[in-house]
């Protein structure tokens, strides 16, 4: 004999969720995540930039205050890496559109380790016959890399003292520039010379 199928009836309170509901949740960055994210974004950045300068050996800035009175040695001293290698050496300099000179002039000290000083007098063209400036950059601060030294040897061991001091004159006048507007950071770099 046949059986007969079972009717099963479900009470409407234990009827079965068909449905799935999933809150959506939205996520807004905070300034804290942004600030992470920036942050590591210019420590990658800045790791890519120092693994590409393989021939820097010394590379500092010092801020200049608003103005760089002419009595004022922005100074830096470099440990000699050897006295083997041949080394450029150059004066950065950032200046913005504060700075009113087509040139620059800087007296350069160099104290060596046992006693020894070489001073010298230069001159820097800083902007082009139409008035534009010089050096590299997108914004209003340029920065300028300036001879100062070629093939140099580092021939005492020792730290060497740099002493950089500006030498500006206006045209007729006897009196120098006491404080010049619109350098911002002075440097010295010094590059191993790769054969």
């Amino acid at each position: 004999m046949p059986t007969k199928p079972i009717k099963r009836v479900i009470p409407a309170e234990l009827e079965i969720q068909t449905k799935l509901e999933i809150p959506i949740k939205t996520v807004i960055p905070t300034k804290r995540t942004m600030r992470n994210s920036i942050s590591l974004l210019l420590f990658f950045l800045s790791l890519f930039f120092v693994s590409c300068d393989a021939s820097g050996v010394f590379d500092t800035y010092q801020t200049i205050p608003n103005q760089w009175n002419k009595e004022n040695l922005v100074t830096f001293k470099v440990q000699a890496p050897d006295s083997i290698n041949k080394y450029d050496l150059f004066v950065n300099l950032r200046n913005n559109q504060e700075y009113k000179y087509n040139n620059l002039y800087l007296i350069i000290e160099m104290n060596f380790p046992h006693g020894k000083t070489v001073k010298d007098t230069l001159e820097y063209k800083m902007a082009k016959p139409n008035g534009a400036f010089l050096g590299t950059g997108f914004s209003s601060i340029k920065e300028n890399k300036l001879w100062y030294k070629e093939n140099f040897t580092f021939t005492e061991t020792g730290e060497y003292q740099i002493n950089i001091q500006h030498a500006m004159r206006e045209n007729g006048k006897v009196n120098g520039v006491v404080d010049l507007e619109g350098v911002t950071d002075v440097g010295f770099r010094v590059e191993k010379q790769i054969k």
